[in-house]
């Protein structure tokens, strides 16, 4: 075994968008790490807008400013004024509109801009050491800290080891944490939109029986004309046809969903597509170890909250590892571990079954259920505290915050 040298704070496996937020947030508290993923960074900042987007709350938007990211991203997020939610474009629309002195319920982003964000300061950030296209072929948690030995025979060493490799992490698998999980035997189709008329920022959340169908508002394309993210549900006995059919018979389905909302859909950027599961860790932590974003929390994309969850785990943990190095303790401390645990397991798994809910409630065929689901959605329409309450959790503006997600 080569000698222990560099041992940091953290070793976060993982380099995506939690994962590296989280290792920012940490540098911005003062802690070391090594983030270790296997993916070209320059892949996935490829030029080019394919529809893969994020909606980024308020509180998330907070955490990149106090990371100092918002100068970077400020150009390129589109915010988002308000939230249409309609069953099957029938009678009985539900608005989610602020009022002027609230702010917008958040930005959506180009997940290409997030990255692009992210590895630039990563990069110029002397606390952490980024190792990329690297492969783990070992880890190792001991009672006095952790270890990966990488593909090219280097090996890492941290006080704790974080888990951020999303939804299939083998970290997690192989400390044994028990998952709850479901298929839900649907995808998502994934699509950048162009289109004649302006989006006014309002991201639609369109629901069929088959699936949720979203339009969320980008910014428009450099020559004046108008984009949006298509999230499209569809069953998975229909995926691969919806992927195959041409661009104008693909436009033509994706129409018949939206009506003449947008105007003319002038053109539609390569589609791509990912299963939909769910998936819930019983515990966050094991010893030394803590598990960050999809991998102990992988949701619905309903609600568009999979990955302001995971910054919610980022602000949590930095902050109690900060809290608890003040006091003299080690991140690695089972302490601390408890504390990240108790903090965000209850809001996780709230947050993991209301979106479930949500999906189960207006996947219910036929005209009563849609005639229920329209007179409960006229009733949320006229009581300002309901539809604030909703709001402000669009937001992620509610419950025990961590600092780094407060303005």
């Amino acid at each position: 075994m080569q000698p222990q040298t560099d041992k940091r704070d953290l070793l976060i496996l993982g380099g995506g968008l939690v994962g590296m937020t989280l290792a920012l947030a940490a540098a911005r508290k003062g802690m070391t790490s090594h983030v270790v993923d296997r993916a070209d960074p320059a892949e996935l900042t490829a030029e080019g807008f394919d529809g893969r987007a994020s909606a980024i709350s308020t509180a998330s938007w907070n955490l990149f400013r106090n990371i100092g990211l918002s100068d970077r991203l400020e150009p390129h997020g589109s915010a988002i004024a308000s939230i249409a939610v309609s069953d099957q474009m029938r009678p009985g629309r539900l608005d989610f509109t602020p009022e002027p002195h609230e702010g917008s319920l958040g930005r959506m982003f180009a997940n290409r801009e997030l990255r692009l964000a992210l590895f630039e300061a990563a990069a110029e950030e002397p606390l952490i050491s980024w190792h990329s296209r690297a492969e783990v072929t070992a880890r190792h948690r001991g009672e006095y800290g952790v270890s990966a030995v990488l593909g090219d025979g280097h090996e890492l060493s941290a006080s704790l080891m974080v888990a951020a490799e999303g939804r299939n992490s083998p970290t997690r698998d192989e400390a044994g944490l028990v998952l709850a999980k479901w298929d839900y035997t649907h995808r998502a189709i994934i699509a950048g939109l162009t289109h004649e008329l302006p989006h006014d920022n309002v991201a639609w959340e369109i629901f069929y029986s088959a699936g949720p169908f979203a339009l969320l508002p980008m910014l428009d394309n450099p020559d004046g004309t108008h984009r949006s993210a298509l999230v499209w549900t569809v069953a998975e006995k229909d995926a691969a046809g919806v992927l195959k059919l041409s661009d104008r018979a693909f436009l033509a389905e994706v129409e018949k969903r939206m009506g003449s909302i947008f105007g003319e859909i002038t053109a539609v950027a390569p589609r791509s597509s990912y299963p939909l599961g769910f998936h819930h860790t019983a515990k966050i932590t094991a010893p030394r170890l803590a598990l960050v974003g999809d991998a102990a929390h992988g949701i619905h994309p309903i609600a568009g909250q999979g990955l302001n969850l995971g910054l919610r785990d980022v602000g949590a943990l930095a902050e109690v590892l900060a809290e608890g190095m003040r006091l003299g303790l080690e991140p690695g401390d089972a302490q601390l571990l408890a504390r990240y645990e108790k903090w965000r397991g209850l809001d996780a798994f709230t947050v993991a079954l209301a979106t479930d809910g949500l999906t189960r409630i207006f996947g219910i065929p036929g005209r009563t259920a849609s005639a229920v689901r329209r007179a409960g959605m006229a009733g949320i329409q006229r009581v300002p505290a309901l539809k604030n309450w909703f709001m402000d959790e669009a937001r992620g503006v509610t419950g025990d915050m961590p600092e780094l997600l407060k303005a």
